[in-house]
């Protein structure tokens, strides 16, 4: 099976994908793979719908998945029969599953400041203040460099976010009085601003932060669902209230599609929760 799972990475190389994202589409062509080799003793090319539907079913009963994952799994699979096997898709062999959309959390003022405060360690607390105050996703904090911070300009210069896509976010004065302060104790790096700890020519892994990151969060005991990715929701959500409008946010965090931004319409105290029902204007009417 190594043959097919190589011709599948190189397809999606050739798309062009981060490296983030090929580990990630690997990961369930793995699985079926394994599950083929082992549990079906077949070549992919011989797998019928109804086999193909079962190993979908399968993986989700072992491993719990949320349809949202499902859907990445199909996607993936999807992706294999198309470019490696060469052979058609039928989306009514194998659907994508509905799911429900939630809001995500955003944090108070008041917990994102108490979270940033009571990190003691300097690298974690910089990048975790650089993440609220510029709506950085975990691994563009990451990825930062020192030509991208722009002191004269008091913003950041974000190279190929996730929609492969460039941006300018927002350099807050504290923000920049932090990251000064971490830069001359870690040795003025002058390329990767937070590298691996042995090697200062890669930036430091998403992984890594987040483990930190929760580490920091149970032993203080702050709300578990307080994430790296929660503080982009914070900034997105506290702008907005701040009277910034939904295209310039839109601009700041990067988003692909207009439809991304608006849940912060939603999310925050001075949007959807404050309008209006158009009864109660009617006054004494309802009374005659």
């Amino acid at each position: 099976m190594d043959e097919y799972l190589t011709t599948f990475r190189e397809m999606i190389s050739l798309r062009g994908l981060t490296d983030h994202t090929i580990k990630s589409y690997t990961t369930y062509i793995k699985a079926y793979l394994e599950y083929l080799q082992h549990t079906l003793q077949k070549s992919p090319d011989e797998v019928t719908w109804q086999e193909l539907r079962e190993f979908v079913l399968f993986l989700k009963q072992q491993r719990q998945l949320s349809d949202r994952t499902m859907n990445s799994c199909i996607s993936q699979l999807r992706f294999f029969t198309l470019y490696v096997l060469h052979k058609p898709w039928d989306p009514y062999q194998l659907p994508m599953r509905k799911f429900d959309s939630y809001l995500p959390y955003a944090p108070s003022r008041e917990e994102v400041w108490s979270f940033i405060s009571t990190i003691e360690n300097l690298k974690l607390k910089t990048m975790v203040a650089l993440m609220y105050s510029a709506g950085l996703r975990v691994g563009e904090a990451c990825r930062l460099t020192y030509p991208d911070i722009r002191r004269k300009e008091m913003r950041i210069y974000i190279s190929k976010g996730k929609n492969r896509t460039d941006r300018y976010a927002i350099l807050s004065e504290k923000a920049l009085g932090m990251l000064t302060e971490y830069w001359y104790q870690y040795d003025k790096p002058i390329g990767c601003l937070f590298s691996q700890p042995r090697n200062q020519e890669k930036p430091i892994d998403a992984q890594t932060v987040s483990r930190m990151f929760n580490k920091h969060r149970e032993l203080h005991g702050f709300n578990p669902r307080i994430t790296c990715h929660s503080m982009r929701h914070a900034f997105g959500t506290h702008l907005y209230e701040n009277g910034t409008d939904i295209l310039t946010l839109k601009a700041l965090l990067g988003h692909k599609s207009l439809h991304s931004t608006t849940i912060y319409v939603s999310l925050a105290s001075n949007g959807v929760g404050r309008a209006n029902s158009p009864f109660d204007e009617m006054g004494d009417m309802c009374d005659e």
